[in-house]
């Protein structure tokens, strides 16, 4: 199976921060953890996993760190000009970068093969029905 591959510039809504990412998608999934509805202010999160080394980022970023529903740090980025979410880095996979999928102009690539954490998934907020759902993480080794 041949693994995505993303180039793909994304910016916040006001254009102060900028994101390149250049490498292999690891993950795409959607989250429902009560921290990932708060940070999206949604049903759920959409998430992209990539490796930290292949994004580069310009710009002033500010974040804000907390425990998440797996017990493990979480640190949100975001831009301090206009407030949009960024990216964001957990204690337990320190070598990954998560970012939302929402986040680029034309996410058409995006295809979720998980749900994450469906034990608090709410019923308004419809997803596939065939995408596999797990009430934490996949397994122990993650995502």
């Amino acid at each position: 199976m041949t693994r995505l591959s993303l180039d793909e510039t994304a910016t916040c809504a006001c254009g102060a921060v900028t994101m390149t990412v250049a490498g292999p998608v690891l993950s795409m999934l959607v989250c429902s953890c009560r921290d990932c509805r708060k940070a999206s202010g949604t049903g759920h999160s959409t998430v992209v996993l990539v490796p930290s080394e292949a994004v580069t980022i310009s710009g002033e970023v500010k974040g804000h760190t907390r425990i998440a529903a797996s017990g493990s740090e979480i640190t949100r980025s975001f831009c301090p000009h206009c407030g949009t979410p960024l990216f964001a880095r957990t204690a337990r996979a320190p070598k990954l970068i998560l970012l939302p999928a929402g986040l680029f102009d034309d996410p058409a690539w995006f295809a979720p093969t998980q749900a994450i954490f469906s034990r608090s998934h709410l019923d308004w907020d419809v997803l596939d029905p065939a995408l596999p759902r797990y009430d934490t993480y996949r397994d122990a080794n993650g995502f």
